[in-house]
């Protein structure tokens, strides 16, 4: 077994704020976390930020976290708040854009 499929599987909640809505924030993030393996969904939130919830394996998720501060090219992040969640019992494939 590899030491990626052996590697722990976490999960987290995360909430971007700054310039994220209106600049393809969601999308990015959609093809980001893919792009790692992860799975989990993203949406706007009525305050102007964006929250997201991704899992996988913990190098990935902490790789997605460090892109989150970075965004796309049109963002313009000024925070990102990370809390630890639990992954779903039955993870999924790839990332949904919820609204």
């Amino acid at each position: 077994m590899s030491a990626e499929a052996s590697e722990e599987r976490v999960a987290i909640d995360a909430r971007v704020t700054g310039r994220v809505q209106g600049v393809g924030f969601r999308w990015w993030t959609c093809d980001e976390a893919e792009a790692l393996g992860l799975a989990g969904w993203v949406r706007n939130e009525p305050d102007g930020s964006v929250r997201a919830h991704l899992e996988g394996p913990r190098r990935a998720v902490e790789a997605m976290v460090a892109a989150l501060h970075r965004g796309p090219s049109a963002a313009r992040v000024a925070s990102v708040e990370v809390t630890p969640a639990s992954p779903s019992p039955e993870p999924g494939h790839g990332v949904r854009i919820l609204r």
